[in-house]
């Protein structure tokens, strides 16, 4: 490049004029470091400084942490390859402003120009992908909840039950309950049509049952008697799509099949429930603790089961007097609750956030409920949440000093909104019109803080 060729004739306003257009932000500074001169090519930083800097070292003007990177600026402003320095900004805003700049020694009286591109842009880039990654790994998390939470109902389901390609007629899985009806007719189950199981004029009612249920969507159930033995089986179907491929949902029934399916005291369901590693506890239905897995007992701090025995699980889930409450009414009113966040306090102190599912156990000798507790202490925060919710007056005092008096003031209030919410909520029964009433809000308010909250299920706001 020939400098002197193609700016040689430039003046000092065309050269000021350039250097202002050349980022966001410009200083012309003594060999000392002091501002002389400032420009500006961002409308938002000539609002947000002004001309206040001029007379003042440049070292004042950024955040404590960003000196030494002024001070490296202005010592490399003298060589031939002055690199660009990320640096902040106090702002009169709560977040500092980030600036890269680069600095050149002009002229010979020591004159360092610094030309300064704002970051802010690319910042929120960076903050918006960060939150999107965690957004993706919250619903990668839920997805293999879900799955797990198939896996044991397939397993674990008395009735015998297949899942089928609807166009090859592949069984592609089969749980437990199926393949002890049909280990004899066909080893093994899975990767097989499903008409092997049958006999001739079965696998033909079979065929046609499978083809009415693809074109209506529903039938009635078929007999059909197996390809080995005199054993007959009410058959069933019905019709569902996975990632674009078309499946049945095989449902059978035998006069022996509750005898073959249901799991006995001794069947593997026992032992898969105590080496579950999430908390799995059986409740009577005024929520005393029948039976406790290892996990939930790891938890709560205890060390045996027997400790847990005829405790009320209040003892331990969350706040006393509110959380156990919601989820028993929930369970009888729904029958299911899912992902219910709360904490989990542990006999010695220790408190874990938690999510909690349940679901009412069939009526019999022993009814109750049945809960499934998840430690998600380990997971990235939800955005926006900084702190832990002070959930009591000693865990308030704790946070003391840790965290600034605003954000306690935030968060405290947001725990206070969250309880009078979900106390409305009771008093009413659940009924969002009613509750708004009582608080003296809209019900579209309701529905925003029920969705900030991630109390129930906020989406049909059509009462």
């Amino acid at each position: 490049m020939a400098p002197s060729k193609s700016f040689g004739a430039l003046d000092a306003k065309a050269i000021a004029a350039l250097i202002a257009a050349s980022g966001d932000v410009a200083l012309v500074l003594d060999p000392g470091g002091t501002i002389q001169d400032i420009a500006y090519g961002s409308p938002e930083l000539m609002q947000e400084w002004g001309s206040q800097w001029l007379g003042r070292a440049w070292a004042d003007t950024v955040t404590v942490e960003s000196r030494p990177k002024v001070e490296a600026l202005l010592r490399d402003a003298a060589t031939e390859s002055p690199r660009w320095r990320h640096v902040n900004h106090a702002s009169s805003h709560d977040a500092d402003i980030p600036v890269q700049y680069t600095a050149v020694q002009v002229g010979p009286d020591g004159l360092v120009v610094a030309v300064g591109r704002d970051l802010r842009g690319i910042s929120a880039l960076q903050q918006r992908l960060v939150a999107a990654q965690q957004a993706v790994e919250r619903d990668y998390s839920r997805l293999r909840q879900m799955e797990l939470r198939y896996r044991i109902l397939f397993h674990a389901t008395p009735d015998p039950v297949l899942i089928v390609d609807a166009a090859s007629l592949k069984v592609a899985e089969a749980n437990p309950a199926a393949m002890g009806l049909l280990s004899g007719a066909m080893d093994p189950v899975v990767g097989r049509s499903l008409l092997e199981g049958f006999d001739a004029a079965g696998a033909e009612a079979l065929q046609a049952l499978l083809a009415h249920v693809r074109a209506t969507g529903r039938a009635e159930e078929v007999v059909a008697r197996a390809a080995l033995g005199e054993q007959e089986f009410r058959v069933s179907a019905s019709l569902f799509r996975h990632e674009g491929t078309a499946l049945f949902l095989v449902r059978l029934a035998g006069r022996e099949a509750h005898a073959i399916a249901r799991p006995a005291k001794g069947s593997a369901l026992l032992p898969l429930l105590e080496r579950m590693p999430d908390g799995f506890v059986v409740t009577d239905p005024d929520g005393r603790i029948l039976e406790a897995n290892p996990a939930f007992l790891d938890l709560a701090q205890l060390a045996t089961a027997e400790q847990a025995r005829g405790e009320s699980l209040e003892r331990w889930l969350g706040r006393p007097g509110v959380d156990l409450n919601v989820l028993v009414a929930n369970l009888r009113q729904h029958g299911a609750v899912r992902l219910y966040a709360t904490t989990l306090r542990g006999e010695y102190g220790g408190s874990v956030d938690i999510e909690v599912s349940a679901a009412s156990l069939p009526d019999g000798d022993r009814p109750g409920f049945g809960f499934t507790i998840r430690n998600v202490g380990r997971r990235l925060a939800p955005e926006g949440r900084k702190t832990e919710l002070p959930r009591s007056v000693q865990q308030l005092k704790e946070l003391v000093g840790r965290v600034p008096l605003k954000d306690l003031v935030r968060e405290t209030t947001d725990v206070v909104e969250q309880l009078c919410i979900e106390a409305a909520l009771e008093l009413t029964g659940d009924n969002r019109a009613s509750a708004a009433e009582i608080l003296g809000l809209s019900r579209q308010s309701l529905y925003v803080k029920l969705r900030r909250y991630g109390l129930g299920d906020s989406e049909g706001e059509g009462e």
